[in-house]
């Protein structure tokens, strides 16, 4: 019986030169760096997204030298992947356009318009989890929060970053072939109070606080909550995490990773007693074989202190935020290829 040639995805932390050889080769390659090496790479079969952190062979690093790579090998002429540019009015057609037998990988911008509203309606777009969409939301360096903007970039046209648009590769598969997307979450709801917003975005000021008026920030001060905790919202079992930025007092705001949305019951996670062990001990239960592509929250890299220290064998950006069909926050997030010709 004939086989077609399997799907897997190679990932290594290369220097510009060393990419701008695998663009003309025409790989197809999905790019993690900071924007000043993103900026004028040679048109080609890529998409990029701007972040300089990443879990390495050697452990997590922020390094604004060198460029995280994944190169989807094994693409037959006939079966090669799309690649495609979206905006707001376009993003809700990213699960039609998704192979029929394949998954999608993409970016989007953090804090920008397309980012709010992938957060806010994927789960209602057509064909919604048909084909598995796994991705990650782009970011700055730390040192910049509020200076730069987030960017991704489109391939095809050289040159070309974006603040605005969401990047995607539909990648098809062999039918022998099967993608599988995991999520790694620490978090459930704890038994704090519940609380709603009145307004939808990446900052919360007036809220509710068990039906009562109150502001965030005050209610965090006077409460103490470790803001290493983020809210957590139930979605029928599903625990979506929106994940602290900081608390602005100045303006009386808390500023978010995620977007809250209004009139939805959040409420903080539950305490988690060693971040680093309870990280380590999930990743361990949930890792499995045929790992091909994932990325890791930057607030997991920040609190479980992932400088220098080895997720097993999980490479990938450390990022804003995560795709599993949905937008993600405070997660790890990987794909699985099994099956195949071997």
């Amino acid at each position: 019986m004939a086989y077609e040639a399997d799907i897997s995805i190679r990932s290594e932390l290369i220097g510009r030169a060393e990419l701008i050889e695998k663009i003309n080769r025409g790989d197809y390659l999905v790019i993690a760096a900071d924007e000043s090496l993103l900026a004028d790479l040679p048109s080609g079969n890529w998409i990029a997204g701007t972040i300089p952190y990443f879990m390495t062979t050697e452990g997590g690093k922020a390094d604004r030298t060198s460029m995280f790579v994944h190169t989807i090998e094994g693409v037959q002429p006939s079966k090669a992947p799309r690649i495609a540019l979206y905006d707001v009015n376009s993003i809700s057609r990213i699960a039609q356009e998704a192979p029929e037998h394949g998954f999608t990988i993409v970016i989007l911008p953090a804090m920008s318009e397309i980012h709010l509203s992938y957060a806010q309606h994927s789960p209602e777009y057509p064909n919604m989890y048909f084909s598995p969409i796994i991705g990650w939301i782009s970011g700055v360096h730390l040192d910049e929060l509020g200076k730069n903007s987030a960017k991704v970039g489109f391939g095809p046209a050289r040159g070309m970053l974006f603040d605005q648009q969401a990047v995607a590769m539909h990648i098809p598969l062999p039918v022998n072939q099967l993608a599988n997307i995991n999520i790694v979450n620490l978090f459930t709801q704890g038994t704090g109070p519940e609380i709603k917003f009145k307004n939808t975005g990446f900052s919360a000021s007036d809220c509710t606080i068990n039906g009562e008026p109150a502001n965030l920030v005050d209610y965090i001060k006077h409460a103490k909550i470790d803001t290493r905790l983020p809210l957590v919202a139930n979605y029928s079992g599903v625990m979506v995490n929106v994940s602290i930025q900081q608390l602005d007092e100045y303006n009386n705001k808390v500023d978010l990773y995620a977007p809250v949305f209004a009139d939805i019951s959040y409420r903080f996670a539950k305490p988690v007693d060693n971040y680093l062990e309870s990280f380590n001990k999930e990743l361990s239960a949930s890792a499995s074989e045929g790992i091909s592509f994932s990325c890791n929250c930057i607030l997991n890299y920040l609190y479980s202190e992932l400088e220098g220290k080895k997720t097993r064998d999980l490479t990938g950006p450390i990022t804003f935020g995560e795709v599993a069909y949905q937008l993600l926050n405070q997660t790890l997030v990987y794909l699985s290829l099994t099956g195949g010709s071997r």
